[in-house]
């Protein structure tokens, strides 16, 4: 049998990447475009999404979208499909976090984090469905997990919560979609130092402590992530759907 290496491409595949504005999320955008997809890219405020259309290797898009809001998340996977004329793949990266001791959260803080990293992704997931349920041909839909999808992280009960959901999520759209050639999965990033994360390593204790948990001894870099979401987005991941691959260094595996 000879492997056919052209399943690894994107070329022609349509994807719609959220949270696109810097980290992961532009990291990823610019790596499905080079692989040869045509993205759109989203964020709250289109005005942010400069410098990722800019890095975008072929056609691109920006849309304004608040994830939080699921009318937002319709209006914007239905803007972002009529630019790129269908769609094929969406990256739920959107996401926020803030450490606050458990006893601490109030009902605002909860609401706000579990309504953008969960809500979110679901209703943007629903009407990437709906799109590529119209369009005959299926899908991958891509979710942005966390370490905190399989382990407990003191200060982060919210975020913990809202990306354990998410790997639920992942698992029981799958089983649903899978009829419709629509596959869902999600990668687990692990300690990469981001906007997002950066409070965690401003602590120099933490940090050459976490160091020393991981067996490939380093923190990961954006580039670390593209390659494992090109996989899954791609037709050489055709019969891959409902998994949860970490992406950490080992560190789970070391637990």
């Amino acid at each position: 049998m000879q492997v056919d290496l052209s399943r690894f491409s994107l070329a022609g595949k349509r994807a719609l990447v959220t949270g696109a504005s810097r980290g992961i999320g532009q990291a990823i955008a610019i790596g499905l475009s080079q692989a040869g997809a045509s993205v759109a890219v989203s964020a709250r405020h289109e005005d942010g999404l400069k410098d990722t259309v800019a890095g975008l290797a072929g056609k691109g898009a920006a849309i304004a979208m608040d994830v939080a809001d699921a009318a937002s998340c319709r209006h914007g996977v239905d803007a972002a499909a009529k630019a790129l004329g269908g769609l094929d793949i969406l990256v739920n990266n959107a996401g926020m976090e803030e450490v606050r001791p458990s006893l601490d959260v109030d009902e605002e803080l909860w609401d706000r984090i579990l309504d953008t990293n969960l809500k979110g992704a679901f209703f943007c997931a629903q009407a990437a469905a709906k799109v590529m349920r119209a369009g005959g041909q299926g899908g991958s839909i891509l979710n942005m997990c966390s370490l905190t999808s399989e382990i407990g992280v003191p200060t982060a009960v919210p975020y913990g919560s809202s990306k354990s959901g998410l790997l639920g999520m992942t698992r029981a759209l799958s089983a649903e979609w899978a009829p419709l050639g629509i596959r869902v999965n999600s990668l687990g990033p692990g300690y990469f130092r981001t906007a997002l994360t950066d409070v965690f390593y401003q602590n120099e204790g933490w940090a050459a402590a976490m160091l020393q948990k991981i067996p490939l001894q380093r923190f990961g870099k954006l580039d670390d992530l593209v390659g494992a979401a090109i996989f899954l987005s791609s037709d050489a991941a055709s019969y891959v759907t409902g998994i949860y691959m970490p992406v950490d260094g080992g560190y789970l595996a070391s637990i």
